[in-house]
């Protein structure tokens, strides 16, 4: 199983963070290892002083699938849920500056809790979804799929270019503006069009 990552899919996103707007979809990987289930927390890790939460929403591929064409891409996934891509930005900016590669910031151990997911049936449009998150009961992030740069299905096709898609891999799709960072104690609360799907506390 493979957790796939876009990154800078939606524009203001990108600037937040002073990152160029991508002209293609960008995407890097996490390890099974990273995933959090059944609500249950998330330890700080002490390589980080700077923990940023990213809250995205998630696809669940659900057939064998390589070089897709985008107007069948829609097949590969009957599901959408929602997760947290936490990343250690310390440790990021640092590898950046350094022009090394990236994923001890991104791929660590804990580093994708993931909540429940939803039949995509249950929407009208899977280009006007809803979601957002909460922290300590106050929303940090709030995003609309309306917002993103690479559709899921500019997305899927994407990917398939460069590796096949297998039933059960993850696609996390981006996150909107609002990114920052997480301390011990804090309780996030995840939600797609008002539902709660994910909650977890950082320890």
């Amino acid at each position: 199983m493979k957790i796939i990552c876009i990154g800078r899919n939606y524009a203001k996103h990108a600037k937040e963070l002073n990152n160029p707007v991508p002209a293609e979809p960008v995407f890097f990987m996490k390890p099974e290892t990273s995933l959090i289930l059944n609500g249950k927390p998330f330890f700080h890790p002490d390589f980080s002083k700077n923990i940023h939460f990213e809250t995205e929403l998630v696809l669940r591929i659900n057939r064998l699938g390589k070089n897709i064409e985008e107007r069948f891409a829609h097949r590969y996934y009957n599901e959408i849920g929602i997760g947290i891509d936490f990343t250690a930005r310390d440790i990021q900016d640092a590898c950046k500056k350094k022009g090394l590669p990236w994923e001890k910031a991104k791929a660590f151990d804990g580093s994708a809790p993931l909540g429940e997911f939803i039949p995509k049936s249950t929407f009208k449009s899977v280009d006007d979804i809803n979601f957002s998150l909460n922290i300590n009961g106050v929303e940090k992030q709030r995003g609309n799929t309306q917002d993103l740069l690479f559709c899921f299905d500019k997305i899927i096709a994407h990917v398939s270019k460069y590796l096949t898609l297998k039933i059960g891999d993850l696609i996390y799709t981006g996150t909107p503006e609002g990114v920052g960072p997480v301390k011990v104690n804090d309780k996030l609360e995840a939600f797609i069009e008002g539902e709660r799907m994910l909650t977890f506390q950082v320890k």
